[in-house]
């Protein structure tokens, strides 16, 4: 399993632990996924610069392998055209969770000078990016400190353009994927661009010359020597990792994805004003029903930030935001990051050899 992948990013295996924002991706788990030998991401697109810090040092105590920091490249101006509908169906939410009523004002932190200078300071090897990609002044900067650029993609076009920029891996995201995945234009294309991961991969592998990480739906390591077969370098993960031992997910949302099937996602932008694939439950039905349209990332994802934390207070999931990918079948639940990854790479190999024996 050692590629030119492994040998770019200082891995022993090709196997990423996606860059979950929002507190899924904890120290534990980025260091244990780094110590086993795959790639640890800390998921730090909401996190303030001085977190960052923080647990950039926590992860250097616990491990001297390499580790990514996964930061949004878009814009984090508020747009309020209907902030006054808008708020009046999230007000309903939080009459029902006992809180406060929602302002009609929004107003959006914008960090990411000063999260991208914390990870440039504190010598962090590798960077991932979601929803665009660096400026060409901060790649020159990555460049000279000889950090490492992995670019998060939905399209062919926006590989090459990832390629164009100076970024040195691409994660291919197929419509599979859980949560946001990393379109770079909403505008053209409101509900995401839904490829589906293995429509996807090699049509990407043969537009760029750079590796390419498959992710999306990719759970064991059946989905791993496939994505391999069609040119992949190796594989993302989020959704597996959600429900291991190291996660800092809400309990009751890793039991919504223990009791999940591929048929409990949808898409939908009710919670962030961005397209992400969750588990179904009564926010996004009764949001969508009321027929407003949300406001877009990130001023929607603001607004429901109050709903979303006390019903993860109150042990309420039918307000939480419970991203999920579409194979939730094949969770190793309960699980540490290092028995996940040793599993993985178990069923790889075993499905090469029953490829073999066929």
């Amino acid at each position: 399993m050692h590629s030119k992948l492994c040998e770019m990013l200082g891995i022993s295996y090709p196997i990423i632990q996606a860059g979950m924002a929002g507190g899924a991706t904890t120290v534990d788990l980025v260091a244990s996924v780094s110590e086993a030998g795959a790639l640890g991401t800390l998921g730090a697109a909401y996190m303030k610069p001085e977190m960052i810090r923080e647990a950039i040092w926590k992860i250097k105590d616990r491990t001297n392998r390499p580790f990514a920091v996964n930061l949004f490249c878009t814009s984090m101006k508020d747009h309020t055209k209907n902030l006054t509908e808008v708020q009046s169906v999230l007000n309903r939410f939080r009459n029902n969770l006992g809180v406060p009523q929602g302002e009609e004002t929004v107003k959006t932190a914008d960090d990411f000078e000063e999260q991208f200078q914390v990870v440039i300071d504190e010598n962090v090897p590798i960077i991932s990016t979601a929803f665009g990609l660096l400026s060409r002044e901060k790649m020159e900067i990555v460049k000279r400190k000889g950090v490492k650029v992995i670019a998060m993609v939905t399209t062919v076009r926006e590989a090459i353009m990832a390629e164009a920029a100076g970024a040195d891996v691409i994660v291919a995201q197929g419509s599979d994927a859980g949560g946001h995945r990393s379109t770079f234009d909403i505008h053209e294309h409101p509900n995401g661009a839904n490829i589906g991961t293995f429509s996807l991969i090699p049509q990407v592998v043969d537009h760029v010359k750079i590796p390419v990480i498959a992710a999306g739906g990719i759970m064991d390591g059946r989905g791993m020597l496939a994505a391999i077969v069609l040119g992949a370098g190796g594989i993302q993960m989020g959704t597996q990792f959600l429900t291991s031992k190291e996660s800092g997910i809400h309990p009751l949302y890793k039991q919504a994805l223990s009791d999940s099937t591929e048929e409990s996602t949808v898409l939908t932008k009710s919670f962030s004003g961005r397209p992400a694939r969750g588990i179904k439950n009564v926010f996004i039905t009764e949001f969508e029903k009321a027929g407003v349209a949300p406001l877009p990332f990130p001023s929607q994802n603001t607004l429901t930030g109050d709903i979303r934390k006390a019903a993860a207070a109150q042990n309420n999931p039918n307000y939480m935001s419970l991203w999920s990918g579409q194979a939730t079948r094949l969770l190793k639940e309960d699980k540490s990051a290092e028995t996940i990854i040793k599993e993985v790479l178990e069923e790889m190999e075993e499905a090469l050899q029953n490829l073999n024996k066929n």
